[in-house]
């Protein structure tokens, strides 16, 4: 009898390989039930679903379970509220609008300057027609300037009103008043330091004679009048 010689060593551990033996266990199962179905032991239908039943309970998993969805705790923006739309103006106040700034009738032809009484508005025209300008100006409360013709003949680029009225820039003068004094074009005149009406009143009669201008208007009128320039005053 021949002695088996144990090599010295380490010995490597056997470890169980559970798949396997559930895919057996597995196997014996539905083999065992197919043998009763084919004895008449177990129906049919049953048969069927103990089977998969069995091979349902013993199958490995293939995979990684998918995990549920976490429902999501952001909250949903809400919608911006819509700006309304300005209404429209109306064909009655675009006409008016026009109106108020279109030249006034019988105003001349050529370069000029016409100033509305009634309107309270300038225009600058140039030769071919074509309105350089327009803009509201101040012109006098009392009664002293006759609608006509005139022609510009005097300019000072500082001046003093009449009676230490206020001092003014830009004076284009063009007529005189029934009471002498000369009447054109000028700022709105500062007294002690202060203009003596504000811009927003522009467009109501405000002065002694004068008209009048906001100071960008009356630079513009300056540029555009020298001596000999033609104006015209309309009702």
């Amino acid at each position: 009898m021949k002695h088996v010689r144990e090599r010295p060593g380490r010995h490597r551990d056997v470890r169980p390989r559970y798949g396997r033996m559930a895919v057996l266990a597995s196997c014996v199962a539905v083999t065992a039930i197919s043998l009763a179905g084919s004895l008449g032991l177990v129906p049919g239908a049953e048969r069927s679903e103990a089977a998969s039943s069995v091979a349902g309970a013993l199958s490995l998993p293939t995979g990684t379970p998918t995990p549920s969805p976490t429902p999501s705790t952001t909250p949903t923006p809400a919608s911006p509220t819509p700006t309304p739309l300005s209404p429209a103006p109306s064909p009655e106040r675009l006409a008016a609008s026009a109106e108020s700034t279109a030249l006034p009738p019988q105003s001349g032809q050529g370069r000029r300057v016409v100033f509305s009484e009634s309107r309270q508005r300038v225009w600058l025209v140039g030769a071919d027609e074509r309105v350089r300008r327009t803009y509201l100006g101040s012109g006098s409360v009392y009664d002293n300037l006759e609608p006509g013709t005139y022609k510009v003949f005097s300019r000072s680029r500082h001046a003093v009103g009449i009676d230490d009225s206020g001092t003014m820039e830009y004076f284009v003068r063009f007529t005189y008043g029934t009471g002498g004094a000369a009447i054109g074009f000028h700022t709105i005149p500062v007294a002690d330091g202060e203009p003596v009406q504000t811009r927003a009143q522009l467009g109501t009669p405000l002065s002694h004679g004068c008209i009048r201008q906001e100071r960008s208007d009356a630079i513009a009128l300056w540029e555009f009048a020298p001596l000999g320039t033609t104006v015209v005053v309309t009702p």
